[in-house]
């Protein structure tokens, strides 16, 4: 590689220096410490010789490539560490060489020091979370890291989170894009000053060495690029290269980060041209630099560029600056050097030509600029980096390095140049790119960079010809998908559109250029430029007329189109982004008067443009029929700078219109579009498919509206201003294909429009009008106006959230404007216009958001119905809108009935528009509205409510907008050439109100009943003609009408004769081939549109005479008119209304009103009603009546089923039957009656029919979340804070098992406690009951229907098919007596001796109940399967707890913790205590009865050894048995650790069913002595040695008194004299302080401490009494909950006094002398303290007093999560997980979806929900902020808890405004999962497959 000697003097090689052998780090050092050194003398060359030498020999390229070609083989053979070793031994070298001999890392902290950093900079890729804040932001794309943005103050600023798509960088401390005051603290100051030089040795070397480093890296590119032969770039090998190169650029990059100084020599390095062109001419004899420099040669040519040297000049000099190089049109034609590049794209674009179907166009290349688009010569080490990082396809590293690199200025403009010099090349990639959707983004990464700084791009525009490079480009780029326009004339049409159906359309190719063209665009200086260029202007229009026409649809006629293309959405998409956001960009510049001529040259070339189209397409006066494009740019380009022109720069409409038959020509396109999307709404176009009216759609929906209907309704307002009114008028109707409808006659014949779609088409034609001639965006509305206009249109609509309306209200898409336009303005306007409603909260509602709702006045005056039916995407909104009005008339009682559309008053018109008013007084339209009003008085058909609506609204406002000058006495007689004078006198509406018509001639078909009446021979002609004078009004055809005044213009237009009208369109009017002959009759009419009106006022009241001239009564009407009672509703209103304004406008009219009024209306004569309409109108009766049957049975049924609810919830119900049973008061009772809710039959319970309740088993983790602190846990936000499970429920219940298990026998200790804490079984119902049997046929056809639900059958899912409730079991009913069966066994008179043998005896029988299990019923077998249902909802792990696997003991304890764990929860539904008492809320749907005997059924099929039976040890005194138990054997568990509360359930559940009350009684007083027993042996170890020997004595006194067993001092005394005997209370030394508590004991306080020890029993003991026994609980207050229960329970004596304070120990009732069986339990505990009194003590402290559970709490602000968590690494895998989530119950974080953290198929959220909730999981999703249910195999979205200030959830973080907690909702989330209830009240579930 001698060409490098170069910088040497290039003089020949010196000979090698003996160099160190590279491999000892400290030879490195030396070497590079010894250059140093040399370099730094004086005369430097030896140094830099041996330098280059050095670089030379370890920067070689050729070993690594080579390497990396056999990688493969090299890595098979193990070839010396594969190809990374050289690289790696180069990198250490270059960084020995940079550090001078120091240390590396000491270099790069010395260079850091003199970093001047006043810009961020920061680099970032796709998916950072960056902030906006439009605030501070210039441009706006400004963005800022995390990190900037929490630095500086945005306080009360518009501000947002988002995630990045493209990439970007910090923009903080960049003046040009944002203001000073956002900027952080870091870059606050201006740090240049106080920064010292740079010393020049510091960085000395690094100028040496990097060229060689870039140049090497250079080379590696070049090596590692091979042209592929197919034209696709193998992406494989790419990607190769670029894993080789990750560490050189990973270097580069990592020299950029250490600050200004750095950057600079780096900049100096990659511009400096006389560096590039030393190293890389090629020249020299290097083979390898030779070879190296032919690759990147060809690499230019087959990109189709071309080497200046190579030859191949053009003969274009360089253009120079100023003149633009596209003004100089057809130079170098002949050259077609398009040639090559074209035939490479044809050949890669034909492959895809199927979905196109035309054939392409090409346009002739001369249009080109070839200096733009072919040529690129490379000069710097910048330029060719850049070249290469677009032919690898932009790769991320290089992007990064590049970008990097920005905070030098310097490097900054080099680069933004290059850019601009590739810009054609980067199209070419970008169009053969296969990732161009990753291609793009990072394109747009880098441009958007450059280009948001208005100096630079202004620099590059002067300087590099930025504008003419970015045009041309775009128009070279979508002139490659043009094909030939099939609009209006097919086969001759010149013009050519682009191909909707391309994919550089279909996937949004172009928006990277296009969105870098807005971007320069919107700077002033660019943009003024732009507009100031003729050349560019021309070319630019010639770009927008390739999408004029674009996507046209054919009427399909015939039959249903068999594909629908969705080329639409491209269609749309092109026109808004590449036509529209440019053409709103420059509209920006254009706002003050100075700007005029900028104006007028878009106007120019705009009309210029418009007319090549015309002519390109054949364009004479017709539409072709049945076709519709909605993409008119050009004409949207033109209406909107006419729109500025006028409203902001004061230009004069006439000067900029174009002449007559123009306008006509301008007005036809959009008038199409307009009847096409009437016709749409008519259902016209069904057969072209849905996407026909998705394009209706789109075209008025909000995005779009302003760029695409608001323009074209611009435009035809402009040009009917124009126009002769009667010309447009006619074009209307003719356009809507309604013209046949327009006549008197009764019946008619439509050629061009069937009778179906008649009546919706002239609906919309009236409507149009009243849009086109009422609506005033454009025509004089301010900015304001306008926004507050459409903010109430939408609040009109539906009330609305605050997003939904930034995102309905069309902005002006103008790119300086950020998101939101004036959003201060915004919210002013909205807080004036709308209230705010807040989120309500009902649990198992759903979750509201704050909505605006329309204010009352607004309501009142500001309601516009024309701009709801401009705005409405769909037809249901206007429907809406109107419901909503009528509710406010009715509730602020304004008006009772169905008001009609109000009339608006509008804002004044601008001048230049004056003439628009003139088609509200032209003949036609009052030929129009009088044949309207006359048809719809004689009940013609087709005419609707609407219609008329419309008709008077219209009449309205030409009353409104009459000409002032009209004088009352005027006749005004007009010249003969009046077509229709024998109609109206003049034209102005008023005068002709009161025109009266008395006949008139129509054509009708021979049918039609006006001929036949007229059969006598007197209709000669004479007495025709004298008719003709008595007015009669002639036939009226628009048509005729319309030619004639189209021929007139034309004529005078230019008089050639040739122009006549084509004859092919008139034959269309006349069908031929119709089989009704038309004749003409005379009807008599002698009506005026007055008496048209006051009669329309009798028939819609129904009454005669109802009008009466309200001024006759009150003359102060006619001086101040605006009445409020007129303002709303119905037709009445309107009619009186109009007139008032007509009397109020004449005083003629008023005369004329009165006079009508004065002749009583003789009744209008019935109709003749004909066979057929006879027939029509029964159907309709027949319909009527069918309707009013059906609503009748619909109420029957619906009572039917309100009442069937009433009764099924009552199954099981106490309270509804007792006071029943009471007043029979006979004991013998009925079997209890289930309702089957699918057969409908009721009857008993059988065994074998058994019935059975519909319940969903679950399995649950809630209890285990229970602590003894009542304030919840937060969740962790920083690194320090942690959640601790140990002093959880579960946690304690664990702990306390194991040691059991420890020490003593495995089947007693598995009798001694409950299980079910975590993953215990939770059973509720929704209160239905079924028949198995009917059930299991229910399931069968669930099976067998295919429709998707949202539960999975197999796993015997289903919905109550009454409630729908969700269930996935069925528990039997047992057959026998109502609950309140127990009722009536009376308390015995037994002593507590004798009821204790009966309990021992029953519980010792085995199979005791009613039914032999050995018999196998229906019952049996359906209680065994719902037990193997109920054990299979939990996991195993939380069944088995026994040492030895599938001990029966194991299920022994599992059956009665089901009890335990239902009787639990309902507690903890109750707020955990029973104050509250009354029957249970979930009283009627409770199923614990049922549960209990399926339970009892079970466990007595497992019966206790008797000798093991606990209740001996309770009841009985035993005799010293010592001698029988072995010493290997491990001892029983004392009955001291035993809980007494899964004792009571054991022996409840042990006994026959149903059990008897005294029984049950007698259980309780026998364990309460134990619980007692245990509270004061746990009060004895809380309290310390010296309290301990003072109660002895105390208690010892006092015990032979007579109550003795009843007072706790004496029994404590005597638990502690026991105990004592053991090692319980010794060696206390250490533990001491940890077991007492400080404070001293009172009486009061021990009292306290026992009830608290008991309470828990006593209350799962009642709740049990009040579920088996049905008696109520008692309410009460909290401190008496003790007393109240203990009485319920009868534990207390009945004759008990309250007076003195009550003492727990009077509960005690002792079956057997307390003292004697207190010694015998403590006995045992003294024998096992012997050996482990540490455990001993544990054992006996139990916890009972458990808080209720909650989920964790959550900060108020969620940014505090997300910073915290967002970034936050997975303990599992490490990695930052892509959708982070963490568990609201426990704080644990984990990866959702994530692969890398999947176990057995299941992934991370799946496998934590089962074992943290035991399958229900709540999970936050931190970047979507909303949270998810995970229950089992099923999932939903939950929604959010936190919401923004305007009350609004923010899903994914797409709007990224501040949230905030929502307590209401977490209170929501919390209750559901207490209460189990996710399953019924959320309803989207969906399953999960593991896969979360």
């Amino acid at each position: 590689m001698a060409a490098a000697a170069a910088a040497a003097g290039g003089g020949p090689q010196p000979p090698q220096p003996e160099l160190p052998a590279p491999g000892l780090a400290l030879d490195k050092a030396a070497t590079a410490a010894h250059l140093k050194a040399a370099l730094s003398r004086p005369d430097n060359r030896a140094g830099a010789e041996e330098l280059q030498a050095l670089l030379e020999r370890v920067l070689s390229a050729e070993r690594p490539l080579a390497a990396a070609a056999d990688s493969e083989e090299a890595a098979a053979a193990g070839g010396g560490g594969g190809p990374g070793a050289a690289e790696e031994e180069a990198l250490e070298w270059c960084k020995c060489l940079l550090a001078g001999g120091g240390g590396y890392d000491e270099f790069c902290a010395a260079v850091r020091a003199y970093d001047p950093a006043a810009l961020c900079g920061l680099v970032w890729t796709a998916n950072f979370v960056a902030y906006r804040c439009r605030t501070c932001g210039i441009s706006p794309c400004m963005s800022l890291c995390a990190e900037c943005f929490h630095q500086g103050d945005h306080t009360g600023h518009d501000f947002n989170m988002f995630r990045s798509q493209a990439g970007g960088a910090c923009d903080c401390g960049d003046s040009n894009v944002m203001r000073e005051s956002g900027f952080c603290k870091r870059h606050q100051i201006k740090s240049s000053s106080n920064i010292p030089c740079v010393p020049k040795d510091l960085l000395m070397m690094s100028e040496f060495v990097l060229p060689r480093f870039i140049f090497c890296l250079i080379q590696y590119l070049r090596e590692g690029y091979n042209e592929p032969a197919a034209d696709v770039p193998s992406e494989k090998d790419l990607n190769k290269v670029l894993q080789l190169l990750e560490p050189q650029i990973s270097f580069l990059e990592d020299l950029t980060k250490m600050g200004g100084a750095m950057r600079s020599v780096l900049t100096q390095v990659l511009t400096n041209q006389q560096n590039y062109k030393d190293l890389t001419s090629g020249l020299g004899e290097n083979s390898c630099a030779k070879k190296s420099h032919e690759k990147y040669l060809i690499a230019l040519k087959s990109s189709g560029l071309t080497y200046p040297e190579d030859k191949l000049v053009y003969g274009i000099q360089e253009p120079s600056a100023g003149t633009s190089t596209l003004a100089v049109q057809g130079f170098a034609g002949a050259t077609g050097t398009l040639g090559q590049l074209d035939s490479s794209d044809e050949e890669d674009q034909d492959g895809s030509q199927g979905l196109g179907k035309r054939k392409r166009v090409k346009l002739s290349s001369s249009t080109k600029d070839q200096s733009i688009m072919d040529v690129l010569k490379h000069k710097s080490f910048l330029e060719e980096l850049l070249f290469w990082t677009i032919k690898y396809e932009f790769p991320q590293k290089m992007v990064t390095f590049l970008l990097n690199m920005l905070p030098d200025q310097e490097y900054k403009v080099a680069f933004t140049k290059t850019f601009v010099q590739h810009y054609a090349f980067i199209m070419k990639t970008l169009k053969k790119s296969h990732e161009s959707d990753t291609m793009s983004n990072r394109i747009v990464h880098i441009s958007v960079q450059l280009f948001s700084n208005e100096e630079l791009a202004r620099q590059v525009t002067e300087e590099c010809q930025l504008l003419d490079i970015m045009v041309t480009v775009l128009l070279y780029m979508m002139e490659s998908c043009l094909i030939k326009s099939e609009l209006q004339d097919e086969e001759n049409s010149l013009h050519v559109v682009v191909n909707c159906g391309e994919a550089l359309l279909k996937n949004n190719t172009y928006w990277p250029l296009v969105s870098d063209f807005i971007n320069i665009l919107s700077h002033q200086s660019v943009a003024k430029r732009f507009l100031e260029d003729h050349g560019l202007l021309v070319t630019w229009m010639n770009f927008v007329s390739f999408f004029q026409g674009m996507n046209l649809n054919k009427r399909e006629l015939n039959e249903h189109v068999e594909f629908e293309s969705q080329t639409y959405y491209a269609a749309f998409a092109a026109e808004l982004e590449a036509c529209a956001q440019p053409m709103w960009g420059l509209l920006s510049h254009c706002k003050v008067r100075e700007t005029q001529e900028y104006t007028k040259n878009v106007v120019r070339y705009c009309i210029e443009a418009l007319q090549d189209w015309f002519d390109a397409i054949n364009f004479v006066d017709e539409p072709a029929p049945n076709q519709v494009t909605f993409h008119l740019p050009l004409h949207r380009y033109y209406a909107m700078f006419l729109s500025k022109a006028v409203k902001c720069q004061e230009l004069d409409l006439d000067s900029v219109l174009p002449d007559q038959e123009m306008l006509m020509k301008l007005m036809i396109h959009p008038l199409q579009i307009q009847a096409s999307l009437a016709e749409i709404h008519s259902n016209m176009w069904v057969r072209n498919g849905l996407q026909i009216k998705g394009q209706a759609m789109t075209y008025v929906q909000s995005h779009f509206c302003n760029s695409m209907i608001d323009p074209d309704i611009y435009l035809l307002q402009v040009c009917a201003s124009r126009l002769d009114p009667d010309y447009f008028i006619s074009s209307v109707f003719e356009r809507f294909k309604v013209v046949d409808l327009l006549t008197m006659a009764s019946q008619h014949q439509n050629t061009v429009l069937d009778a179906e779609h008649e009546r919706s088409m002239l609906e919309g034609a009236l409507t149009f009008l009243v849009i086109l001639l009422s609506l005033r965006l454009h025509l004089g509305m301010s900015d304001d106006e306008i926004l507050r206009a459409e903010m109430v249109a939408q609040l009109c609509m539906n009330d609305r959230t605050h997003s939904s309306l930034l995102d309905l209200i069309p902005e002006n898409p103008n790119p300086k404007s950020g998101i939101i336009p004036g959003s201060y303005s915004f919210e002013s306007v909205l807080s004036a216009v709308a209230d705010f409603k807040a989120p309500v909260f009902e649990p198992g509602g759903s979750m509201q958001q704050g909505m605006y709702t329309p204010k009352a006045e607004v309501w009142d005056q500001e309601f516009d119905p024309v701009m709801v039916i401009l705005r409405t995407v769909y037809r249901r909104d206007v429907q809406s809108a109107m419901d909503r009005y009528t509710a406010f008339l009715k509730q602020s009682g304004k008006f009772p009935g169905n008001p009609w559309p109000p009339y608006k008053k509008r804002t004044p018109l601008h001048p230049s528009y004056k003439g628009l008013m003139r088609l509200l007084h032209c003949k036609t339209l009052h030929i129009v509205l009088f044949t309207l009003l006359y048809k719809i008085l004689m009940d013609h058909q087709n005419l609707s409510e609407h219609v008329l609506c419309m008709v008077l609204y219209l009449i309205e406002l030409g009353l409104e907008n009459s000409a002032d000058e009209e004088s009352d006495e005027e006749a005004s007689v007009c010249g003969p050439e009046r077509c229709h004078d024998s109609w109206f006198p003049g034209s102005n509406l008023v005068s002709n109100m009161r025109h009266f018509i008395n006949y008139v001639r129509v054509r009708v078909p021979e049918t039609a009943p006006e001929v036949k009446r007229d059969s006598s021979a007197s209709t000669s002609s004479d007495s025709l003609s004298s008719l003709h004078n008595s007015g009669t009004a002639q036939v009226f055809s628009l048509v005729a009408e319309r030619r004639k005044k189209f021929q007139e213009i034309i004529n005078r237009s230019n008089s050639e004769a040739n122009q006549v009208v084509r004859p092919k369109t008139s034959s269309k009017w006349s069908a031929p081939g119709s089989a009704l002959q038309l004749t003409t009759a005379i009807l008599e009419i002698k009506e005026s549109i007055l008496s048209l009106l006051i009669k329309l006022h009798h028939k819609l009241s129904g009454k005669q005479n109802s009008y009466y001239p309200p001024w006759l009564d009150d003359l102060e009407i006619l001086i101040q008119p605006e009445i409020p009672k007129y303002s709303h509703g119905d037709g009445i209103t309107a009619v009186e209304r109009i007139l008032l304004k007509a009397a109020l406008q004449s005083r003629m009219n008023k005369r004329i009103i009165e006079e009508i009024c004065r002749k009583v209306t003789p009744p209008v004569p019935p109709k003749k009603i004909t066979a057929a309409e006879k027939k029509t109108l029964d159907k309709e009766e027949r319909r009527q009546k069918a309707r009013e049957r059906q609503q009748k049975l619909l109420a029957e049924f619906a009572s039917r089923q309100k009442s069937f609810m009433e009764t099924a919830m009552d199954v099981d119900s106490p309270e509804n039957d007792i006071p029943m049973e009471i007043a029979t008061a006979e004991p013998q009772v009925s079997e209890a009656v289930y309702d089957c809710v699918i057969c409908g039959q009721s009857g008993p319970s059988s065994e074998d029919r058994p019935t059975g309740l519909v319940v969903l088993l679950q399995a649950s983790s809630v209890l285990g979340q229970c602590r003894d602190n009542v304030e919840p846990k937060k969740l962790p936000i920083s690194e320090e804070e942690q959640i601790y499970p140990w002093d959880t429920c579960a946690a304690v219940h664990d702990v306390r098992l194991s040691l059991l298990q420890r020490y003593f026998k495995d089947s007693s200790c598995l009798l001694a406690v409950s299980i079910g804490w975590e993953g215990g079984v939770y059973v509720q119902t929704c209160g239905h009951t079924l028949h198995i049997d009917c059930h299991k046929s229910y399931m069968e056809s669930l099976r067998n229907d295919q429709v998707l639900q949202g539960f999975s059958v197999d796993k015997g899912e289903f919905t109550c098919p009454l409630c729908r409730q969700f269930a996935n079991s069925v528990l039997p009913c047992y057959p026998g007596n109502n609950v309140e069966n127990n009722l009536w066994q009376r308390p015995s008179n037994k002593s507590i001796q004798d009821l204790i043998k009966e309990v021992e005896e029953l519980q010792g029988r085995p199979g005791a109940f009613p039914v032999s299990i050995s018999s196998e019923t229906n019952l049996s077998k359906e209680m065994e399967s719902v037990m193997k249902d109920i054990k299979n909802t939990t996991q195993k792990k939380y069944r088995d707890y026994s040492k030895t696997p599938g001990s029966p003991d194991n299920d022994f304890l599992f059956m009665y913790s089901v009890a335990r764990t239902n009787l639990e929860l309902e507690l903890i539904h109750r707020g955990g205590n029973l104050c509250s008492g009354g029957a249970s809320t979930a009283g009627k749907r409770s199923c614990l009865n049922q549960l209990f005997l399926v339970l009892a059924l079970h466990m007595r099929l497992y019966s206790i050894d008797s000798e093991y039976n606990p209740w001996s040890k309770l009841t009985q005194l035993v005799e010293e048995m010592n001698s029988q138990l072995g010493n290997e054997e491990q001892p029983e568990v004392p009955i001291l650790y035993h809980d007494v509360t899964s004792l009571l359930l054991i022996q409840i559940l042990m006994m026959p069913q149903p059990l008897r009350k005294d029984h049950f009684t007698c259980i309780v007083k026998v364990l309460f002595t134990l619980l007692y027993t245990q509270a004061l042996a746990a009060l004895s170890i809380k309290c310390n040695e010296e309290d301990r020997s003072a109660w002895k004595q105390t208690g010892a006194l006092k015990k032979n008194t007579c109550d003795a067993e009843k007072s706790y001092e004496v029994l404590l005394s005597f638990v502690i004299s026991e105990l004592s005997k053991g090692k319980l209370y010794h060696e206390e030394g250490t533990q001491e302080c940890a077991m007492v508590s400080p404070i001293a004991w009172s009486p009061e306080s021990m009292e306290k401490y026992l009830q608290d020890f008991c309470l828990p029993f006593l209350r799962i003991t009642s709740l049990l009494q009040h579920h088996l026994f049905g008696e109520d609980l008692p309410s009460c207050q909290e401190e008496e909950e003790f007393s109240v229960l203990s009485s319920c329970l009868g534990l207390l004596p009945t004759f008990y006094q309250t007076e003195h304070p009550f003492i727990s120990a009077s509960c005690l009732d002792w079956p057997v002398p307390a003292f004697d069986i207190i010694s015998q339990w403590c006995s045992e505990i003294n024998s096992f303290t012997e050996r482990h009194a540490e455990q001993g003590k544990a054992l006996l402290i139990q916890e009972s007093r458990w808080k209720l559970p909650h989920l964790l709490q959550l900060p108020e602000n969620y940014n505090t999560i997300f910073q915290y968590y967002h970034r936050k690494t997975c303990s599992v895998c490490t990695k930052v997980p892509k959708d982070p989530a963490v568990c609201l119950v426990c704080g644990t974080f984990v990866c959702l979806k994530g692969l890398c953290c999947k176990q057995q198929s299941y992934c991370e959220c799946v496998l934590h929900s089962q074992n943290c909730g035991a399958g229900t999981g709540i999970f936050l999703l931190i970047n979507a902020s909303v949270i998810i249910i995970i229950r089992g195999h099923r999932f939903c979205l939950w929604g959010s808890v936190y919401l923004d200030a305007h009350g609004e959830e923010d899903r994914d973080l797409r709007r990224g405004k501040p949230l905030y907690i929502c307590k209401e909702r977490y209170k929501v989330l919390e209750q559901q999962w207490i209460s189990h209830t996710f399953d019924h009240i959320n309803k989207r579930w969906g399953p999960h497959y593991n896969g979360l």
